[in-house]
């Protein structure tokens, strides 16, 4: 299968530079080009436009930020829609609302496409260690058929059923999520208010009941004061409003939610700090 990939950030390049290595031929585009000039050095094709990748994959596989991106990549006037080719199959692994994948689906299959959702969870390690977990929606038939692509780049992937389910699953991520980082920000200001060895409590706590996957993952980057995005704050806070917005529809009042966007706004909207990871959360304490 030809491969193509659009978005080459911090996540898509990490996923482009895996299926390389496996031996995938890859053309990409990406709105900034240059972020794009390492996949190119190491045997990348660029494309100009998302079009013009769609014209030249057997399989398209799309990582943006945003869903207003997500539409303009599949639906605009150079978009992937107006050049695919009937039986190609198209990925979104952006975070993105669950009717927007239905949306894409549809839209596949009234024209002869497949298309499924994938987004992934497991950050800018996850990618670069193509250890992500994936959570797909859409039709079985392709599902079964993206799997040596998937084996590539996730060591988990599941299933949950018709378009839009994969982004739900994450959207069920992104709540645990909103927990772990509001509970190892305030951990740390308290462990550091008392007094305690930071670096000892990490370890005390990373082998009980404490554990968690982004305690083990962002404390350290706190304590050495990084704040580079391994998940930008930005994004995160896109997906607790879609998280909620989709949580109002079914009648779930999710209270700890709520509270955690009200924080994360503060951090992007108020503070300017978007372009940070999820961990310069602990910056709106200070």
């Amino acid at each position: 299968m030809k491969l193509g990939l659009i978005g080459t950030g911090v996540m898509g390049a990490a996923i482009a530079h895996n299926l390389m290595a496996a031996g995938y031929e890859m053309t990409v585009y990406n709105r900034t080009k240059r972020k794009a000039d390492a996949l190119v050095a190491e045997g990348a094709v660029w494309a100009d436009t998302p079009a013009a990748v769609a014209a030249v994959s057997d399989v398209v596989l799309t990582m943006v930020g945003f869903p207003k991106d997500v539409a303009q990549v599949y639906f605009g006037d150079d978009g992937i829609f107006t050049s695919l080719r009937p039986d190609k199959t198209v990925i979104d692994m952006t975070t993105s609302q669950p009717k927007l994948a239905a949306k894409i689906a549809t839209y596949a299959d009234a024209h002869g496409f497949h298309a499924l959702d994938a987004p992934v969870s497991g950050g800018d390690i996850g990618a670069k260690k193509a250890t992500l977990t994936i959570m797909v929606g859409g039709d079985t038939a392709t599902y079964q058929a993206m799997q040596p692509i998937f084996k590539v780049i996730g060591h988990r992937v599941n299933h949950f059923g018709a378009a839009g389910t994969g982004q739900h699953a994450k959207m069920a991520n992104q709540i645990m999520i909103a927990g772990t980082m509001t509970g190892l920000t305030e951990m740390l200001l308290y462990a550091k208010a008392a007094g305690l060895d930071t670096e000892k409590v990490l370890a005390t706590l990373s082998s009980g009941g404490a554990d968690n996957w982004s305690m083990d993952n962002y404390v350290p980057r706190i304590l050495k004061n990084d704040y580079t995005p391994g998940f930008f704050a930005r994004h995160f806070l896109k997906d607790l409003r879609i998280a909620l917005t989709e949580a109002d529809a079914m009648g779930l009042d999710l209270v700890a939610t709520a509270q955690a966007k009200r924080l994360y706004e503060v951090m992007v909207d108020v503070k300017g700090l978007g372009d940070q990871g999820t961990q310069g959360l602990i910056n709106i304490y200070k």
